[in-house]
């Protein structure tokens, strides 16, 4: 009798170790065998386009938050990074920093374009009989000739702002106010009909900084023009 109970004893301990039998049954918890994932990247084919990067190059400027200004061209010799105001300083968002450069670069040239008026309206007789300070002229113009220099500058504003500016999110209109496109470079408009705009992105930086520091001239020779005349009159 005890031999009969060593050897049941056994016989149990071993089957516990043994491997258990397979089912054709699956619990519905059951995980799920590593070969029925399939690798499929080897399936894709090589002629498709890969994703663009999450930053791309505008004019082979690529936004760079270390930098000033965020890497945007304009800072010379022998004044470098410039800005006793704050413009540019840390904290400021990449959008406020693009808005700024559009206003810089749009009233420097409307600055240079005004220099040129100011010494050619006083020096050259004008169309309609325009006489006296540059300051003066305005006033004298017809009204129908006022009136299409009107329609004339809001058209290019218009114009200006479907290029480059989001259009506005009149349920929530925070969201896109005063806010420029990701892929819109301050002041590039895509007017070039002397075909100036160099390809090269260190030849594009170097004449967008001769063109901001053109205007940049031109604010204070304008202004100090117009100043003259007003004191002067």
């Amino acid at each position: 009798m005890m031999k009969l109970a060593i050897l049941s004893t056994t016989i149990a301990v071993t089957a516990a170790f043994a491997p258990s039998a397979t089912y054709s049954s699956k619990s519905a918890l059951h995980s799920t065998p590593e070969e029925t994932v399939v690798d499929t990247s080897a399936d894709i084919p090589a002629d498709i386009p890969q994703p663009a990067p999450a930053v791309a190059a505008i004019n082979g400027w690529v936004a760079d938050e270390t930098k000033p200004c965020y890497g945007l061209p304009g800072a010379v010799a022998p004044t470098g990074y410039f800005d006793p105001l704050g413009f540019a300083q840390s904290g400021i968002t990449l959008n406020e920093i693009k808005r700024n450069r559009e206003a810089e670069v749009m009233h420097g040239r409307v600055a240079m374009l005004a220099t040129v008026g100011y010494f050619a309206g006083e020096a050259i007789p004008g169309p309609f009989g325009l006489t006296g300070p540059a300051n003066d002229q305005l006033a004298q113009l017809p009204w129908p000739a006022l009136s299409l220099l009107t329609v004339a500058i809001g058209s290019a504003e218009i114009r200006r702002a479907q290029i480059g500016w989001v259009e506005p999110d009149f349920g929530n209109w925070s969201k896109t106010l005063w806010k420029l496109r990701e892929n819109y470079y301050p002041g590039d408009l895509g007017f070039d009909p002397l075909g100036l705009k160099p390809t090269d992105p260190v030849k594009f930086a170097d004449m967008q900084t001769r063109e901001l520091q053109n205007g940049r001239l031109a604010m204070i020779g304008a202004a100090g023009m117009c100043a003259q005349e007003i004191f002067n009159h």
